[in-house]
């Protein structure tokens, strides 16, 4: 499932945006369903535009409400008519999405214990301070399972003795569900970190469930704003 707005704070319309001739939704939804990974890709919108720019690309489209807070709200909605086990949402921005990332998030359903796996998601070390203490980079700390114990836009941990060292990851916004799981996080109301945060996993954590944090490395950048848009105009042509 890839939730796709055509609103956007920093960018409106970037959905629509074109990234090597072909709009964004579309090159995102291209590589998801290129990856031999799933028995059915959709895109998941409530913008008329979008519904028609991806439905002309041979892209399959559910129209859903408006009122949604976040995108796995979105696709909870959409998949009340689906038969699905597993629900993989990535999001409509990430047209460089791999398919090892995909099997690397779905991983943990399928090894030792994984019938207790709810929800999977991913996690990038970051290097550098601009990246470490720039808000618009969620960042997660987990336990020694690698369950989430937190996310936050402020750097965790926080080091309180410079001369101490630590690792900071950033979290990268690609969901892997149990469906009943889904459905239990679309039904309950926004808590008050997710409302402070901006942060849809922190709904989960408010809620006393767990969420598996795998590490990933690699990561292409999101479209967030138009000077991303042109870094991925530069990648797409070096891949040409």
């Amino acid at each position: 499932m890839i939730p796709a707005r055509y609103a956007s704070s920093r960018f409106p319309g970037k959905m629509l945006a074109l990234l090597g001739g072909k709009p964004v939704i579309v090159r995102t939804c291209e590589a998801a369903a290129g990856m031999g990974l799933f028995d059915k890709v959709y895109a998941v919108t409530d913008d008329e535009r979008i519904k028609d720019t991806v439905t002309a690309a041979g892209i399959p489209c559910i129209m859903s409400s408006r009122e949604h807070e976040t995108g796995s709200d979105r696709i909870a909605e959409a998949v009340q008519d689906i038969e699905c086990d597993i629900v993989v949402n990535i999001q409509g921005d990430e047209p460089f999405t791999r398919r090892e990332v995909i099997e690397q998030v779905l991983r943990p359903f399928y090894e030792k214990d994984g019938e207790s796996v709810d929800l999977s998601t991913l996690k990038e070390e970051m290097t550098s301070q601009e990246e470490i203490h720039n808000p618009n980079n969620v960042k997660v700390i987990t336990d020694i399972d690698g369950y989430a114990l937190y996310f936050s836009r402020t750097p965790l941990p926080y080091l309180r003795d410079p001369s101490t060292s630590a690792r900071w990851w950033r979290h990268i916004g690609i969901y892997a569900f149990r469906r009943q799981a889904l459905e239990m996080f679309s039904s309950w109301p926004m808590g008050e970190l997710e409302a402070a945060e901006k942060i849809e996993c922190l709904r989960f954590l408010e809620h006393g469930r767990r969420i598996k944090v795998v590490e990933t490395s690699g990561m292409r950048v999101s479209i967030d704003t138009p000077e991303d848009l042109a870094l991925a105009e530069q990648i797409l042509g070096s891949r040409l």
